[in-house]
């Protein structure tokens, strides 16, 4: 092996679950483990807070991100990529907008 070869980084893929911080995202991934006792899967979550260096992530995306050297006490993991948008606009949202414009034209 090569010295200057770095080791392949882990990578996890999730859901951004808040991106109010500034360059910080926590992202939640699930999976399935088998339970010992019962052989069932039970779906086990967990959140990771990740570096999100240009704010590009938002609530609601799907992204993959790896690990990366301590940033800060909590954060051990960088946003790779976004892999899909979340759906801004929800049929609800159009509405009350509409309805609003209609109340400031009466």
């Amino acid at each position: 092996m090569a010295e200057n070869v770095r080791p392949r980084t882990r990578t996890q893929e999730g859901i951004v679950v808040t991106s109010a911080m500034n360059k910080s995202i926590v992202v939640s991934v699930k999976r399935k483990i088998r339970h010992p006792r019962y052989n069932k899967y039970v779906s086990v979550s967990k959140r990771f807070m990740a570096h999100d260096e240009d704010n590009t992530a938002a609530v609601g995306d799907r992204v993959i991100i790896a690990e990366a050297r301590p940033l800060s006490r909590a954060k051990r993991w960088r946003l790779r990529t976004v892999l899909e948008r979340a759906v801004q606009d929800s049929p609800n949202v159009k509405e009350l907008g509409e309805a609003s414009e209609a109340s400031e034209i009466e």
